[in-house]
């Protein structure tokens, strides 16, 4: 099945803004939430993601990125990789 290359340049902006928001919450989280318990992360990650208008992102995915917040040293930035 072919996809036309117009509708996923019409996407993009979409998808970009999206993760943007994601960005947003998540860096937020880890600059008040670093090295917490995972409860506290998760649940301040959800908030979070649904102050941005974010709120529809994978549940394991929210559930790993608190997990590595929750690990993570307070004051310490970026990711593993």
């Amino acid at each position: 099945m072919a996809t036309d290359p117009s509708e996923y340049e019409k996407a993009m902006p979409i998808v970009a803004a999206h993760l943007a928001k994601i960005e947003r919450a998540v860096n937020q989280t880890r600059a008040s939430h670093a090295g917490q318990s995972f409860p506290v992360v998760h649940q301040a990650l959800v908030e979070a993601l649904q102050d941005e208008g974010a709120q529809r992102v994978v549940p394991q995915v929210v559930e790993e990125l608190a997990r590595q917040i929750s690990e993570s040293v307070a004051g310490l930035s970026g990711s593993a990789g």
